[in-house]
């Protein structure tokens, strides 16, 4: 990131995504995995999920979230999300 040349600091992205340090029990993080792999997503994806599900639950969701992103690769005009056989 880079400052404007008034020396003004710049503001990051709406976009961009916050990075946090999280130290989890060890058996809380292998539960957490095994979890996330259950359900296709990965144990960062999962803990996302899981926040913004207890977020939303207790009406603390900000309304300007906006969704997850989605990863992997996007599916074919014309086709409904899910059509694909892997």
């Amino acid at each position: 990131m880079t400052a404007p040349e008034d020396g003004t600091p710049s503001r990051p992205s709406r976009r961009q995504r916050k990075q946090v340090l999280l130290r989890l029990d060890p058996l809380v993080y292998e539960a957490l995995a095994r979890w996330a792999g259950d359900e296709l997503r990965s144990a960062n994806a999962q803990i996302e999920f899981l926040l913004r599900r207890a977020l939303a639950e207790s009406g603390r969701l900000p309304g300007g979230a906006g969704p997850i992103p989605r990863r992997g690769r996007p599916p074919v005009s014309g086709e409904p999300p899910g059509a694909r056989e892997e």
